[in-house]
């Protein structure tokens, strides 16, 4: 097949299109290399052209948090939604959007929001569509992972709060697989959370990765709700993934039935252990 991937540069894209060329099939980035600014791509005409001998779309562009040029409602409702469209336009049955867990009818950042508008765009149109809502997901060579590792190797952990934030964990090598599954699968139009079969405490999860490190358990250090918010509004500036909405949804916490994943894949999705905090997609999959 050829596919055209957004956001093939990413931490998960990346990881899907190592394991699409290792099945064989032809990975057509979307990116402003070739002619494609996801910023300016906003309606149906502006995708018909690069969809010229595509068999299938996967959108994997997101951010975190809005930073300069980057926003929230370009890059995450309208440049998709357009896609979408041009999709159906075109005959292009099969497309995949990356979402997140917590992008539904709960949603209220304006993260999950603009994920949600999207992926409502894509149900509401006659396509062989998947909608993939991935967990916290952790594995070598992602953001949030190099950053929650390096919280975890502080000789005291920050945590906030008490630490006792629910968060159902997932690794990249889980993602990928759904990914590669749903391409073949006669089960279409389906909205799948993939997250990982433990539900952990924050604190705990960055034990782990201490531990994973070679490091003993550490004492954590308590930061109030209050001051965590405060801190955020700074921290913005210097990592986008540190936006008080981020904090915001880390005290919500978001958790999901594994079991449809595991029924989908044909196998339990991963448990965490310590190879896999340093393993990417391709690790994983062999592993399996």
């Amino acid at each position: 097949m050829n596919i055209l991937l957004t956001g093939a540069s990413g931490f998960i894209g990346r990881n899907i299109a190592t394991a699409l060329t290792a099945a064989g099939h032809r990975v057509t980035p979307a990116a402003r290399a070739n002619g494609i600014d996801f910023r300016r791509m906003h309606s149906a005409s502006d995708w018909q052209a690069h969809l010229a001998g595509i068999d299938a779309v996967i959108n994997c562009v997101g951010i975190i948090g809005e930073n300069g040029g980057q926003r929230f409602a370009p890059l995450h409702t309208l440049a998709p939604s357009a896609l979408f469209q041009a999709c159906a336009q075109a005959g292009i049955r099969r497309v995949l959007q990356i979402s997140a867990l917590g992008a539904d009818e709960t949603a209220f950042s304006a993260y999950h929001l603009s994920k949600r508008a999207a992926d409502d765009c894509l149900r509401s149109l006659d396509l062989d569509w998947f909608v993939l809502r991935p967990s916290l997901i952790y594995g070598r060579g992602g953001k949030s992972a190099r950053l929650f590792m390096g919280l975890a190797a502080l000789p005291r952990i920050p945590v906030i709060g008490d630490g006792q934030q629910a968060i159902q964990p997932v690794h990249i090598g889980d993602v990928v697989a759904t990914v590669m599954r749903c391409l073949t699968s006669p089960q279409v139009r389906q909205t799948l959370d993939i997250v990982g079969p433990e539900t952990v405490t924050f604190a705990d999860w960055l034990q782990r990765m201490r531990e994973a490190q070679g490091r003993p358990r550490a004492r954590l250090v308590r930061i109030p709700a209050s001051l965590a918010m405060a801190l955020a509004r700074v921290g913005r500036y210097i990592n986008p993934i540190l936006q008080p909405d981020n904090l915001r949804m880390l005290e919500t916490g978001y958790k999901a039935d594994f079991r449809p994943l595991a029924r989908f894949l044909g196998r339990m999705p991963h448990t965490a252990e310590t190879r896999l905090f340093f393993s990417d997609g391709t690790d994983a999959r062999s592993a399996s």
